[in-house]
């Protein structure tokens, strides 16, 4: 195959746009075969039996019937070609191995890299997928070993498939820019007007917005890097780098565009963290009404490395893809197991909402399963609770070299509203919120829903998700 840089043709074909030959199907589930770890498949030779595995950085297209994803290029324990990998899926838990966007790094953004001295990575990172009009628009990450050296280039298609073709480069970063966020890790919102949005950025300078020519995906200015819309702390003279991954999406049942943001290092603390704005431009504040282009650590944290009772835990779950079907909202996000930490594997979970409009995600991976009510009578009983009580500390980097784990305790809601046999703590039930006053002064209001034990391997229990009065995240499931 030629160099990139020679390559006459600047835009590379990929994708399976083939017949669909699909196995999937809307019946039940053989939850058997979705194991946590996945060796024997891993292999590139092997690719039509990933399924939800190798998933890291996905972002969802919800199209007709199926849904797919869009994903890094990353395998476990092997290296693969560069080109986003694509899988889709009907019932958001079996998934369908497709094929790459690329068949090999896009030409123009790798010639970009090294026309400015850099060598591109062999790996696509982060791609961001959707649909304008009749056409596909996929936003790919391509970076370098030099620091900042990045860009985040636009391909198209007619279909969700590909075949896609590039377009040009959206936005790029360079080294000698003392002033940037790092190019990469694009999302895009089209606002109530009509005016599509891009916020994207990793380390060095936080989260940027930047405006894009409706009609050619690219931005509206050349050369634009766009302003920054949120960032962390300090650490020593410099600006914590440990921020990126945004996601932004609209909720019209409260008028308000969400910014959710990965914080922290990828194999150890990586958390999701939400603001909001009325306006698609922000300010974004966060739940205590801090503009989270401060320089402090925002809350809600909505999603962290966590361990139930008998597993090894889940951490890497950060990064996410929010989409909405079927009138539900969902959060997908790779997990990596507390077992073997580069294991990937795609959780997909439901987002619920509080009365305030703040965004909550399940306890539990989604399993097919539907709404219900649930009766007062099925909460008494023994639970697992997680108080997400992660707290950043000064040193952000020397903290950063365990999971972190939240891990899960015992609970007991008795029959006589009392909690764990104690007079001083209770609760109560108003389908489906359950309030909790723990015996500390602190309140928590609870969403109940049903869902799978992934960890237990029972096929349907109970599980609530909510914030106490302080907006720490408190997770839980019922155990027999």
């Amino acid at each position: 195959m030629p160099d990139p840089v020679v390559d006459p043709n600047p835009n590379p074909g990929g994708g399976n746009n083939q017949e669909d030959t699909t196995t999937l199907d809307d019946g039940p589930v053989d939850f058997s075969k979705l194991k946590d770890t996945y060796g024997e498949l891993a292999s590139p030779n092997l690719t039509s039996q990933w399924a939800h595995y190798n998933t890291h950085d996905p972002s969802y297209l919800v199209e007709d019937d199926f849904t797919y994803s869009y994903s890094t290029d990353v395998a476990f324990g092997h290296e693969i070609k560069p080109g986003l990998q694509i899988r889709r899926s009907i019932n958001l838990v079996e998934w369908e191995f497709v094929g790459w966007v690329f068949n090999r790094l896009p030409t123009m953004g790798a010639n970009f890299i090294r026309q400015n001295g850099g060598e591109p990575f062999e790996s696509l990172w982060a791609p961001y997928i959707m649909k304008v009009d009749d056409e596909y628009r996929l936003y790919y990450s391509l970076s370098s070993a030099r620091p900042r050296l990045s860009v985040i280039g636009l391909a198209t298609a007619s279909d969700p498939k590909g075949p896609f073709r590039e377009q040009g480069l959206v936005v790029t970063s360079l080294a000698n820019n003392t002033i940037q966020t790092n190019a990469i890790d694009p999302t895009v919102i089209v606002d109530e007007s009509g005016t599509h949005w891009m916020y994207y950025g990793s380390a060095w300078d936080g989260i940027y917005k930047l405006e894009l020519n409706p009609s050619t995906g690219l931005a509206v200015r050349n050369e634009d890097k766009g302003v920054r819309v949120a960032q962390r702390g300090f650490t020593g003279n410099d600006i914590n780098g440990n921020i990126e991954g945004p996601e932004i999406i609209y909720n019209p049942e409260f008028g308000m565009y969400y910014l959710f943001i990965a914080y922290d290092w990828l194999e150890t603390k990586y958390n999701v963290r939400v603001g909001r704005s009325q306006s698609s431009t922000g300010p974004f504040y966060d739940i205590h009404g801090n503009d989270m282009n401060q320089e402090i650590d925002d809350v809600p944290m909505i999603l962290t490395p966590y361990r139930f009772e008998g597993h090894s835990g889940w951490q890497g779950v950060s990064h996410p893809g929010v989409f909405q079907k079927d009138g539900n909202f969902y959060i997908g996000h790779q997990g990596r197991p507390g077992i073997n930490q580069f294991y990937m594997v795609m959780h997909v979970r439901q987002l619920f909402w509080t009365d305030e409009g703040w965004p909550l995600v399940s306890s539990q991976r989604f399993a097919t399963e539907e709404e219900s009510s649930v009766e007062e009578a099925e909460l008494i009983g023994d639970w697992e609770q997680i108080i997400f009580d992660y707290q950043v500390v000064p040193g952000y980097a020397e903290e950063q070299i365990t999971p972190g784990f939240q891990d899960s305790e015992a609970l007991t809601l008795n029959g006589d509203g009392t909690i764990n046999g104690d007079m001083n703590a209770s609760w109560s039930y108003d389908s489906p919120w359950l309030t909790i006053n723990y015996n500390n002064g602190t309140v928590a209001k609870l969403r109940v829903e049903r869902g799978r034990d992934w960890e237990n391997e029972v096929a349907e229990t109970i599980l609530f998700t909510g914030l106490n009065d302080q907006a720490t995240t408190i997770w839980g499931k019922r155990v027999e």
